[in-house]
């Protein structure tokens, strides 16, 4: 099956008072329709960098290149009068905080509006009807009287519901999703994500979901992409991924987290709750000045002296082609073992 969203090679430099700050380097994946695309990691690890490079919103002192193709059309390099046809209409977007990205002025229902008369040409009556039916299929209740209103007086996740509704007006084919369920509550967050989900299957999308929350990734999405210091660390199936992960920094984010079926032990073997979760110490890296070699290696319990002098390339990992992997070690079973 031909790729929805190609990406290749892609990267995004800041240019700034102090040199230019490296965000996305040599980055590339895929996204089909009807499959999910989860891309994780820590703040500063380039998700949010390369969403924005995807729908073409970079501003300012800042270069990208490489290749950018929605259903076999490249959008890098498209003046910005082409790219506005294009985003919102066949690709869109919802971002991380809802009441800043709706304009306080006008109500939700006259934004829909909006959005959907800039792509069809509708007329207002035709504009606001369908504005009307979004948030009804969104699941917004009264959406005829709730389209009247302004953003201040939606709940956090009606906001984000309005939010999806709005993308999903021009019934665009790839949808990217930057922390959606970020400061809301998990049973909100929960109905945020079968609602992307339901919507998903229904229209054959391809979904894009940008979060630092594992559990998001691993109740949504098909693929994952792992990333660190703005590169590709890791990409897999998430069955894989979870079941065996390749590279240390993705074991690191997985043994991170608190799991309810095998609580912590203390030395002595007897169960406790008193155990701090393990981390991975240090700070993520400098962009500003990356280091010659592996980015993750000042923080890898597993690194040598090749690691600080040498970069690792993606490479397949178990003779999986669907699987790749940044990492000197990887498939190396002595040093995982070593390190667990």
């Amino acid at each position: 099956m031909a790729a929805l969203l190609e990406v290749r090679d892609l990267r995004v430099t800041f240019t700034t008072p102090h040199g230019a700050v490296r965000a996305v380097e040599s980055l590339g994946f895929t996204v089909e329709a009807g499959r999910t695309l989860g891309i994780v990691g820590e703040s500063g690890s380039g998700k949010s960098v390369t969403s924005l490079a995807v729908m073409g919103l970079h501003r300012g002192a800042v270069e990208v290149s490489g290749s950018v193709a929605l259903a076999g059309r490249e959008l890098t390099g498209l003046s910005e009068r082409e790219l506005a046809k294009v985003r919102g209409r066949r690709m869109a977007m919802i971002f991380q905080d809802p009441l800043s990205s709706l304009h306080p002025y006008y109500t939700v229902g006259e934004q829909i509006a909006e959005h959907f008369r800039v792509h069809f040409k509708a007329r207002r009556a035709a504009a606001r009807k369908r504005a009307v039916d979004m948030l009804g299929e969104v699941g917004i209740p009264e959406p005829a009287r709730r389209a009247g209103e302004y953003p201040h007086q939606f709940s956090g996740g009606m906001r984000q519901r309005a939010m999806i509704a709005m993308a999903l007006a021009c019934e665009p084919d790839l949808l990217i999703a930057d922390e959606p369920t970020t400061a809301l509550d998990v049973t909100v967050q929960a109905q945020i994500l079968e609602l992307i989900a339901r919507i998903q299957q229904e229209r054959g999308l391809g979904v894009v979901m940008i979060t630092h929350d594992l559990g998001v990734v691993a109740r949504v999405a098909h693929e994952v992409l792992v990333m660190y210091g703005g590169r590709a660390a890791e990409q897999a199936p998430v069955d894989e991924l979870f079941a065996d992960p390749a590279h240390p920094y993705t074991r690191g984010l997985l043994d991170s987290l608190p799991r309810l079926d095998t609580p912590p032990a203390t030395a002595g073997g007897t169960p406790t709750d008193d155990e701090p979760l393990p981390f991975i110490p240090g700070s993520p890296p400098s962009l500003l000045a990356p280091a010659p070699g592996c980015a993750f290696a000042p923080r890898c319990p597993r690194a040598a002296a090749r690691c600080t002098d040498v970069r690792p390339e993606l490479r397949t990992y178990a003779d999986a082609p669907e699987r790749t992997v940044a990492c000197h070690f990887a498939g190396d079973r002595t040093a995982e073992e070593a390190t667990r």
